[in-house]
């Protein structure tokens, strides 16, 4: 089976590692001209580990990683509010933490040493599903043709809008995060959350020298920061923090490598595969940061295809199998993590006693509800 991989991000990467492990042939399309990583950190969970190792990388990553297995969430003025260990893990470490760019060279690696064609700066123009095989053109005039499209593109996926409709695009969720790589003081020793009202501070540790920091907030819809303008606006959203994210806060220079996103969600409903064209990843179900899902959710998509497309059965038998096993686990992350979202950010001086009290009694409780069946095999 030859299979086309568009986008050569986490989910891309991969999936591309996957598929050929098992002897498929794979060519991987991607639209940036070059290597280029936005953002600064990223937490991979034990599921995510897990797919990591079954791709043949996990040492890579835990050798330039930090791990951790706990997260602490503290009032805006650094008093504790729960302490919540995290039930993940076992096989493997509860988390790690890694830049961003470390994951994707490790993935990049991963992925020539299983001789993957990446081809940069190029995508796909259009393209024929023909029951048999589906016909690609390129951006840069090439014509091939596949057994299977695989569309990792991300948020904004091209190739959703063009099969499933513009119905199916990104909802934005009225927040954004900002987020900055620090100094790691030797206290964070895992993920520490700073609530405040209607907005939230926390610090992941990344190394044994750094840690990132990432501020969610309320923002407008369609609103723009100018790059120079992040350390002045985030200064600004910070203003009701103490303790650790105040002291970060009189920090903050202009010169700091800050980045921000807006947040938003996509839950593609079933089916993901028209005929031989599936959507996968983020470009299926990107869902808020707050569980740190969604690069697991897009390296699980990946290897449970390559699983699936392993298997026997009909091709459209082992598409279905694949959605039907992919489609409630992704549901779950994305739910979680806008309840996540839209609880912390509702916070407001009327309910703000109670809101204390309610993450102390349920925390932990719901978080490990949620740990206990992403633990579980994906």
């Amino acid at each position: 089976m030859k299979v086309l991989v568009v986008g050569a991000g986490i989910g891309g990467l991969g999936a591309a590692i996957a598929l050929r492990q098992r002897g498929f042939a794979v060519d991987v399309v991607e639209i940036k001209p070059q290597l280029s990583v936005y953002g600064v950190g990223i937490n991979q969970p034990a599921n995510s580990l897990r797919a990591l190792r079954a791709m043949g990388v996990l040492d890579e990553i835990m050798a330039v990683g930090c791990q951790y297995d706990h997260t602490d969430f503290y009032a805006a003025d650094g008093e504790l509010i729960v302490h919540v260990p995290s039930v993940m893990g076992g096989d493997v470490p509860a988390n790690t933490a890694l830049s961003r760019l470390n994951l994707h060279k490790i993935l990049i690696g991963g992925a020539e040493r299983h001789d993957v064609k990446i081809s940069y700066g190029t995508t796909m123009e259009r393209f024929t599903d023909r029951g048999h095989a589906v016909d690609v053109e390129f951006t840069d005039g090439r014509r091939e043709s596949y057994d299977l499209v695989a569309a990792f593109d991300g948020i904004k996926s091209a190739t959703r809008r063009t099969v499933f409709g513009p119905e199916h695009d990104a909802v934005y969720s009225g927040f954004g995060v900002f987020r900055v790589t620090l100094p790691r003081p030797g206290y964070v020793d895992g993920v520490r959350v700073y609530q405040a009202l209607g907005v939230k501070a926390g610090f992941i540790p990344l190394s044994a020298t750094t840690m990132y920091m990432f501020v969610v907030t309320p923002d407008p819809q369609g609103v723009s920061h100018r790059p120079e303008e992040f350390a002045s606006v985030l200064k600004e959203r910070m203003a009701p923090f103490g303790a650790l994210p105040g002291e970060v806060r009189e920090a903050l220079q202009p010169a700091d490598d800050i980045v921000y996103s807006p947040i938003s969600d996509v839950l593609l409903p079933l089916p993901w595969f028209s005929g031989r064209v599936g959507i996968l990843g983020d470009a299926a179900h990107a869902c808020a940061p707050h569980l740190t899902q969604g690069a697991g959710m897009a390296l699980e998509d990946g290897l449970v295809l390559a699983d699936g497309l392993d298997a026997g059965g009909s091709l459209e038998e082992r598409l279905r199998a694949f959605e039907q096993r992919r489609f409630p686990r992704a549901r779950l992350v994305q739910d979680a993590s806008r309840g996540i979202l839209q609880a912390e950010m509702s916070i407001n001086a009327g309910n703000y006693d109670q809101s204390v009290q309610g993450m102390r009694d349920h925390l932990v409780e719901q978080s490990h509800q949620v740990e206990a069946i992403l633990n579980q095999p994906a």
